[in-house]
């Protein structure tokens, strides 16, 4: 049993039995997350108690936890980790990552030249500064986490290889689809939000779902500020760049998000449809309204990156009513301490 078996033993954190309240309060945030459009499955939240971790070591552990509990081999767990409360003279603990698990954004040059995800630029210039050093920077080089304790404090830890669950992107028809050599991680952990019940803040509360493919396909590895692969793979399949109405963008957009499920699903990761998720979304809502309890959204992010208007939700108004119990936007850490 190697070392980082044995930590994980020592701070294991419990499902919230004696605190059922909390787990209650986690399914109702992301039932009020008016983005999700995977929160018809919020029953379904695992909540896990780490509050009794005080120590960088634990803090480290519990969240590391986080990652093998929920990535369950594929098979994945919808979990929140609860760290510290914040007090009211005190901001609490804070996970600097946007996500416990994503890519670094190497800075080649003064000319604006990336090698890896542009979106992480910064959050990889503190990295390097507070000391880490990835063995061969690459496109995919996982970053470390990066806590700041109450006190200000910053402390950093490379996250176990062996907790890393990565997905090689290939197509099912298009062999030369290897040679891009794609990946991307199992699971979109978040952990820059603020959990608020109403009554108890969390700063350091990080959640997962599952991936929808078109999170993946459609935005992190094509937007143009991100990996934007269309224009090679549109290339590669031969289609004119030069003119718009050729729909190269749109081709080689459904190919990528074609490869991506596809990938997912050889591998044995859990992973959504943007039409299913839409159909469920719906299903949902209907439901709840027949409870007496109408859904509020914002449009704009569930209406599904890619074919919108043949998603039922494209034909919805929602009222983009904020609610708490829930998960809100918390300062970043980064730009005030570069």
């Amino acid at each position: 049993m190697n070392s980082t078996t044995l930590a994980f033993e020592a701070v294991q954190p419990h499902l919230l039995a004696s605190t059922h309240e909390l787990r209650i309060a986690g399914s109702l945030a992301w039932k009020n997350a008016n983005k999700c459009i995977g929160r018809a499955h919020h029953a379904s939240l695992d909540v896990l108690d780490a509050r009794s971790c005080v120590t960088t070591a634990q803090i480290f552990d519990a969240l590391f936890y986080h990652i093998s509990y929920a990535t369950n081999n594929g098979a994945i767990k919808s979990v929140l980790t609860l760290l510290q409360e914040d007090t009211v003279d005190q901001k609490g603990l804070r996970i600097v990552n946007h996500q416990l698990i994503r890519y670094a954004g190497h800075k080649l040059d003064d000319d604006g030249k990336i090698l890896g995800d542009p979106a992480s630029v910064e959050f990889t210039i503190f990295a390097k500064k507070l000391g880490w050093k990835p063995k061969n920077p690459s496109p995919f080089n996982v970053l470390p986490i990066i806590i700041q304790m109450a006190d200000g404090t910053f402390y950093w830890k490379e996250i176990p290889q062996e907790l890393i669950l990565e997905v090689p992107i290939i197509h099912p028809t298009f062999k030369w689809f290897n040679e891009l050599k794609l990946k991307w991680y199992a699971i979109p952990i978040i952990s820059d939000m603020l959990f608020d019940t109403g009554a108890q803040q969390f700063s350091a509360a990080p959640f997962n779902g599952h991936y929808m493919g078109t999170e993946i396909g459609a935005r992190n590895l094509a937007d143009t500020d991100r990996y934007n692969m269309l224009p090679t793979i549109a290339h590669k399949m031969g289609l004119d760049t030069k003119m718009n109405y050729s729909l190269w963008k749109d081709r080689a957009l459904v190919e990528l998000n074609t490869a991506v499920l596809y990938s997912y699903q050889e591998a044995g990761v859990r992973i959504t449809d943007h039409h299913t998720e839409s159909v469920r979304h719906c299903a949902w809502e209907e439901k709840e309204r027949k409870s007496g309890c109408p859904v509020s959204g914002d449009w704009s992010w569930l209406v599904p990156p890619i074919s919108g208007s043949s998603s039922p939700i494209f034909h919805r108004e929602y009222e983009n009513e904020i609610k708490k119990p829930g998960f809100f936007p918390r300062k970043n850490n980064v730009t005030d301490a570069i």
